[in-house]
């Protein structure tokens, strides 16, 4: 049930209700590291998912996703975020956009996905030349660099680490994921770079990364929390 406007107030914060793979350690973190407590609540529910591959993700939206957003309907959420890139990525951005436009309507409230948060990240950004690192399995590297590419963007190298154990996402330090750009991207011609995973330590490694590459450096995280505190902004502008 969505939030009344009699039950909220300008001073009271905001509510993001946070949307999860069951394994994922990461992304709750980042967004309660980020984002202001005096203006966010972050609030996590989970879907159940063991492997990171796209027959387990398919089965993590069709099978618990719809539970979690209800679930999290409860708290009188403001805003629900979709939390895992390469699930929303596995059929385009409007296929994100229809799984949150549904996971929202279940929870009472606007609903956010990362892959589309990414690629309006990139849309400010004016990225023409994007290379894209994951922790992911081959697929759902293709995956991602597939639902970011436009006719005005040209992915210009995407690697994976190989990592199909989706707890393990998390295990690559943020030191090792800057050796594995500097290694997979050396050569390369980009102006921006984007790292994939809401279960990857890359929004840590963001820092190492611009001073290494000299570019705009974009994550999942990264991009997700940059979007509610627009989102938010303008609200409050309005």
């Amino acid at each position: 049930m969505a939030r009344n406007a009699d039950t909220s107030s300008a001073g009271q914060r905001k509510r993001i209700a946070l949307l999860v793979p069951s394994s994922n350690t990461i992304m709750e973190n980042d967004l309660h590291s980020a984002l202001p407590r005096d203006l966010f609540t972050v609030h996590t529910d989970r879907m159940y998912l063991v492997e990171t591959t796209r027959e387990a993700e398919i089965r993590m939206i069709e099978d618990y996703a719809a539970a979690g957003a209800k679930d999290l309907g409860t708290l009188n959420p403001d805003l629900l975020v979709f939390g895992c890139t390469s699930a929303g990525s596995l059929f385009g951005l409007e296929y994100d956009a229809k799984t949150c436009r549904h996971l929202g309507e279940l929870a009472g409230c606007p609903a956010l996905g990362v892959i589309n948060a990414v690629s309006d990240a990139l849309e400010r950004a004016n990225a023409r030349r994007i290379a894209v690192i994951t922790p992911y399995i081959e697929d759902l590297t293709q995956s991602v660099a597939s639902a970011i590419k436009t006719d005005d963007r040209e992915i210009v190298a995407a690697h994976g680490m190989d990592i199909s154990v989706n707890v393990e996402l998390a295990d690559p330090t943020p030191a090792d994921i800057v050796a594995f750009a500097k290694e997979k991207l050396q050569g390369v011609s980009f102006d921006t770079l984007f790292l994939s995973c809401t279960n990857f330590r890359s929004f840590e490694a963001r820092g190492e990364l611009e001073a290494a590459f000299g570019c705009k450096v974009i994550t999942s995280n990264s991009a997700v929390i940059d979007a509610i505190t627009r989102m938010f902004a303008l609200e409050a502008a309005a």
